[in-house]
């Protein structure tokens, strides 16, 4: 445990923005993006954007590391946001990341904040938000070269009469999703999905750089694919490789997986990503023993 703990609020934080920045472009690259990616990802997830207030950590008067955080309307709720908490090297397990989150937590609620969200890049700092629901994952696993077909998996381009019913589908696995990890009401998540799905695939089939794929084994569809090409630069983005329930326990998700590469290293890019809502530990399990790291995580807790 730490002695003191201490917090200043810095009236410039100037040096802190450009130092999160660095920090997050190392653990993007060391998830496995390219460097070009990892810095179109920090502008493009917006994780820092907004005003922060950041307070320098100290211990005993000597600097142990920083916090920041904001508040703001999310969906209709004043939530707080924890943007950065950062133990220096050599302060570590004395307590200061705990007592830097419960800061945290009461700078938000006496502004009147009614829950506090952060997205982790940093997996030491899983055990201090441990109490907060995992809301989504961010994964991506590097792709040098295309992985044969697995458990006699083929796959082939979605005709348009398969198309209208994947969109049905899709849509509606979307809002479930949305609803099972508590981002969202199921008001909100089926706005959000009409609009996403809008800017998505606004030509159908023939949306550029996207490929719609039907999974098959033995003839028979045992799946879909959708996933769109220069997300990020070398990067496909999977927005869904799914098997239905009935052919679940069969090897089929593994197989999935290694479509979605093999349409990665087809298109030129080096890399894949998926996002994973809460909740969907199933589907977490399969990201981790397939090699997906965690390239960032959401979590939130509701405020006293």
């Amino acid at each position: 445990m730490c002695r003191v703990t201490e917090f200043r609020v810095l009236d410039d934080s100037t040096a802190w923005r450009e130092d999160v920045e660095r920090r997050l472009v190392d653990a993007y690259t060391a998830a496995g993006l390219g460097a070009a990616a990892a810095q179109e990802y920090l502008t493009k997830g917006r994780a820092l954007a907004g005003d922060w207030t950041v307070a320098e950590i100290a211990d005993a008067g000597a600097r142990a590391g920083c916090v920041a955080v904001r508040v703001g309307e999310e969906r209709g709720v004043l939530t707080g946001r924890i943007g950065d908490l950062h133990i220096d090297a050599g302060h570590t397990g004395r307590g200061h990341e705990r007592a830097a989150r419960e800061w945290a937590e009461g700078w938000c609620a006496e502004r009147g904040a009614r829950r506090v969200g952060v997205r982790l890049t940093d997996p030491a700092l899983g055990e201090v938000y441990a109490a907060y629901g995992v809301r989504g994952q961010v994964r991506v696993r590097p792709v040098g070269a295309a992985p044969e077909p697995a458990d006699g998996v083929t796959e082939r381009p979605m005709t348009q009469a398969e198309y209208t019913e994947w969109l049905a589908q899709e849509k509606e696995a979307y809002i479930d999703g949305i609803v099972r990890s508590g981002a969202m009401s199921h008001a909100d998540a089926v706005r959000k999905s009409d609009q996403d799905f809008a800017e998505l695939l606004p030509e159908g089939l023939a949306t550029p750089d996207t490929t719609l794929l039907v999974l098959e084994a033995a003839g028979e569809p045992i799946g879909t694919g959708w996933l769109k090409h220069g997300y990020l630069p070398g990067v496909t983005y999977g927005y869904s490789l799914h098997v239905p329930e009935a052919q679940r326990g069969k090897g089929y998700g593994r197989a999935a997986m290694a479509v979605g590469e093999r349409a990665t290293f087809a298109a030129g890019e080096s890399a894949l990503m998926f996002t994973v809502w809460g909740g969907n530990e199933v589907a977490m399990n399969l990201y981790t023993s397939a090699g997906y790291g965690i390239l960032d995580e959401e979590r939130s807790a509701e405020l006293p």
